[in-house]
C-alpha cells in the first residue's frame, strides 16, 4: 500500500478537515514496531485492561487494516505485548493503535507492523473477555468508526471518513 504522508494529507484535504470528515488525533502516542507509516480500514475495539478480544481480533486475518484499541487510556497494565505484535505481523494487519499501553518493547521493535500506543507497562491484562467490537470510539479527543480510513507517520495519525487518494 502506498504511504500518504499526513502533513501532506493536512494540506490538500482542508475542506475535509473543516467538515470533520477528516480528523488529526492528539499527539500522545509513542512509536513502536518496524513500520513507522502504515494506514489501513479500521477495525475498532473497546476493552478495558483485558485483551481477550484483542487477541481474538489480531487471530483474524488483517488483510491490511488498523486495529484501533480504545483501552480507555489505562496506564496500568499492557493490552498488546510481543506475542501479540508477532501475531499482527503473521496476520497481515498494517498496525494497531492503543489507547493505552503496551509491553515487551523490544519484541515489538522487531515486528514489522506499525503500533502506537500510549506508554509501555510491564504488566500483563486481565483475561475475562470483556469488551465491544466493532462500536466507535473516541481516542485522543477523536471519534473513530469501524470501517473509517487510519493514516499514520512519524508526523501523526489522522482519521478518514472514506479512503484519501494518494
Amino acid at each position: 500500500m502506498a504511504s500518504l504522508a499526513t502533513a501532506e494529507a493536512c494540506d490538500t484535504n482542508a475542506a475535509l478537515l473543516a467538515s470533520g470528515d477528516l480528523r488529526v488525533l492528539q499527539p500522545v502516542f509513542q512509536i513502536y514496531g518496524q513500520c513507522r507509516a502504515f494506514s489501513g480500514p479500521i477495525v475498532t475495539l473497546k476493552v478495558f485492561e483485558d485483551n481477550v478480544l484483542v487477541r481474538e481480533t489480531l487471530e483474524t486475518r488483517g488483510e491490511g487494516r488498523v486495529l484501533v484499541i480504545d483501552g480507555g487510556g489505562s496506564m496500568r497494565c499492557a493490552l498488546v505485548g510481543g506475542n501479540l505484535g508477532q501475531l499482527a505481523q503473521n496476520m497481515g494487519w498494517a498496525g494497531i493503535v492503543v489507547n493505552g499501553c503496551i509491553r515487551d518493547v523490544d519484541e515489538i521493535n522487531s515486528c514489522d507492523v506499525g503500533i502506537r500506543a500510549l506508554a509501555s507497562h510491564p504488566q500483563k491484562s486481565n483475561k475475562k473477555g470483556i469488551g465491544e467490537k466493532h462500536v466507535p470510539v473516541v481516542v485522543a479527543g477523536t471519534l473513530i468508526r469501524n470501517g473509517e480510513w487510519l493514516y499514520a507517520d512519524s508526523d501523526g495519525i489522522l482519521v478518514s471518513k472514506t479512503e484519501l487518494s494518494v
